[in-house]
């Protein structure tokens, strides 16, 4: 038995939190690789990174042996359940927000920070009332595109969190399942029209986002 709209329901959940989680996480990371040198920087950014280029199964398969009975983080009880399904959500689409990040900061003239603390004002001063308001449209861009990826979401979340209708079935899984049952295409119609729809909007609003970006930093000029 498939429900889409619990699937789309999920999914939608899924999205919004591996989102939201990743937000503090890629503003961090993305700072610090935009704005700071230092030792093991290019391994820092590699493993940060490494999710985007590896099989979403393996990633699965890694996050199952951190998070599984024998693991060393076996002990917080993940795998099967909404966690999971958030947790290989947010591992896979983190390298997306932490590049936007970094592209963000790297756009924000420095100069703009140097004379902020040439006045007097902090470092977080100056990051919470300078850097961040001008990279904030290109972090935002990249949150988009970081809860479109967790929408479509599969290999890991297959692994990690299975396929559990109602729990974790997402709109990805369910197509997945619909496609092994005879009666499953008009199902399979209904999430492909919805995943497609979800599609456009998100590149739509990470287009208007990276436009936004660009006017506010030329018009700081």
């Amino acid at each position: 038995m498939v429900d889409p709209a619990t699937a789309i329901r999920l999914s939608l959940i899924v999205g919004l939190l591996a989102t939201c989680l990743g937000f503090p996480v890629a503003v961090a990371a993305g700072w610090l690789l935009a704005r700071r040198h230092f030792v093991g920087k290019t391994a820092l950014s590699t493993l940060l990174l490494a999710p985007l280029v590896l099989p979403p199964v393996v990633t699965g398969l890694l996050l199952l042996k951190a998070f599984g009975a024998r693991g060393p983080l076996g002990g917080l009880d993940v795998p099967f359940t909404l966690t999971a399904a958030v947790l290989a959500a947010f591992t896979v689409g983190l390298p997306l927000y932490i590049m936007a990040a970094r592209s963000a900061f790297e756009a924000v003239d420095p100069h703009y920070e140097e004379v902020s603390v040439s006045l007097g004002v902090s470092p977080w001063a100056t990051f919470r009332r300078i850097t961040l308001p001008l990279a904030l449209p290109g972090i935002l861009a990249g949150a988009v595109l970081t809860f479109a990826r967790a929408l479509g979401e599969f290999g890991a979340t297959t692994v990690l969190a299975g396929n559990i209708e109602g729990e974790t079935r997402t709109m990805a899984l369910a197509v997945y399942t619909l496609l092994e049952m005879p009666e499953g295409e008009e199902g399979i119609t209904f999430l492909a029209w919805v995943s497609i729809a979800i599609a456009f909007v998100a590149l739509a609003g990470y287009e208007l986002t990276v436009r936004w970006q660009r006017r506010r930093l030329e018009t700081r000029r």
